[in-house]
């Protein structure tokens, strides 16, 4: 079993060792420094990144909690049911905004939804899915002979 705090610490002193506020990188003869955001593809950025979020979402969780609603994070992308006005559902939305300047809410209200490649609908409380392709996703495949050799 992984010991938390001890893990915790070492990640803490990894990350000062090897200068996490001194994120410089060279290209084309110059020298650059990171000043906001991680490595995209980087997995310390993703679990990083999902750190923060679980920190960051504290409150939302809390208050779906109280009411029995369900709430579900992968990433950055959020799913969740609201049994309460549309009012109240904006107004904890709006709020959740203002809790950090690099984290802003695209929020969209009904009953039929897409998350992720999913789209999600409730029909008088029927829930029900079918596969959501975003707009701007290419309609190919790649062929099952791309990555596997020929007999």
């Amino acid at each position: 079993m992984l010991p938390q705090e001890e893990t915790l610490d070492i990640l803490m002193a990894f990350l000062h060792v090897h200068g996490y506020k001194k994120q410089f990188f060279a290209y084309s003869k110059k020298i650059y420094k990171q000043t906001t955001g991680g490595a995209m593809g980087s997995s310390l950025t993703l679990t990083l990144a999902n750190i923060f979020m679980a920190k960051w979402q504290h409150n939302i969780v809390e208050e779906q909690t109280k009411t029995g609603e369900f709430y579900g994070r992968y990433i950055d992308d959020i799913f969740m049911t609201w049994n309460r006005s549309e009012e109240e559902l904006r107004k904890l939305l709006d709020d959740a905004n203002t809790w950090h300047p690099n984290i802003k809410l695209d929020y969209k209200i009904g009953n039929s939804l897409p998350f992720l490649d999913v789209q999600l609908t409730n029909n008088n409380g029927i829930l029900s899915t079918s596969v959501y392709h975003k707009p701007a996703a290419e309609p190919y495949v790649t062929p099952f002979i791309s990555d596997h050799p020929r007999p």
